[in-house]
């Protein structure tokens, strides 16, 4: 019996190492399958004399651009400015939409009044605020943070709000018996008890942000992927073009990684609902 159980043991400790490998391998395939349809996508264009001249699209061509940028620091030189934009467009999309979704998600009578409003305003193409950005900011990079915020801020607002609605209302009451005052129980219970909420807005937030980044560093600006993108396709080089974009695919998967690693950190809810 007693040997019964060490089998049973050591079967279910090496459960999670086996669903990793799985995990793993599946992660592969999947790349495979990828690099395999973009293969094919290419030896389709090449292969087709209306398509030729974007033959440089294909795995061969753009990997070795993209190699040749990684060792000129190229890569480095247009990333810095996308990300310091984005980065502040993030910041500035936290500072308000958590104190707004806190107050939306506390008070009913705001939420009636705002939800409207809010809801209508989600739903406009950050885009859609271009020429009024170009005309309200005096540089391009204000515009484009200024755009990036208004895409982010709704996940991080809507996120948080639905957050503040979750809390058990009992963790408030016992605050206030405490003697815990409105600061103290932002901070001490209503905080904590959204992080992972806020963190899951900031997240999707990112998400949007990064989509958003590309064609808003259409406008004016010289540096940044935006840019690159635009600066290859106009001079032909479409083989730094399809670089940049896998270089654009690498960092926006990277930051969506680690968000999703900040959310899992925080969680201290455990994942079989205890």
């Amino acid at each position: 019996m007693t040997d019964l159980s060490q089998s049973l043991t050591s079967v279910r400790l090496g459960l999670p190492s086996l669903g990793r490998s799985r995990s793993v391998v599946n992660a592969a395939l999947g790349i495979v399958l990828l690099m395999a349809l973009w293969w094919l996508g290419g030896w389709a264009v090449s292969s087709n004399p209306r398509l030729f001249a974007f033959s440089n699209f294909a795995p061969v061509p753009t990997l070795s651009r993209l190699w040749q940028m990684i060792q000129s620091g190229e890569v480095i030189t247009m990333s810095v400015p996308s990300l310091e934009r984005v980065g502040l467009g993030l910041l500035y999309a936290v500072a308000i939409g958590v104190p707004v979704g806190i107050l939306i998600g506390r008070v009913a009578r705001v939420n009636e009044i705002a939800n409207v409003p809010f809801q209508f305003l989600r739903m406009i193409s950050p885009l859609s605020w271009m020429p009024i950005a170009v005309l309200a900011f005096d540089t391009w990079d204000g515009a484009i943070v200024f755009l990036i915020s208004m895409a982010a801020i709704w996940p991080i607002l809507f996120s948080t709000a639905a957050g503040v609605r979750r809390i058990d209302p009992s963790w408030l009451k016992v605050a206030r018996n405490l003697g815990a005052n409105p600061f103290h129980t932002l901070f001490v219970v209503i905080l904590p008890a959204i992080a992972v909420d806020v963190l899951t807005g900031i997240r999707l937030a990112l998400g949007v942000a990064w989509v958003v980044l590309v064609p808003a560093e259409y406008l004016g600006v010289t540096s940044g992927l935006g840019y690159a993108i635009n600066d290859a396709r106009d001079t032909l080089d479409y083989a730094r073009l399809a670089a940049t974009v896998v270089v654009i695919g690498v960092i926006g998967f990277s930051l969506d990684a680690l968000a999703g690693q900040l959310v899992k950190k925080f969680n201290w809810v455990r994942q079989d609902g205890h």
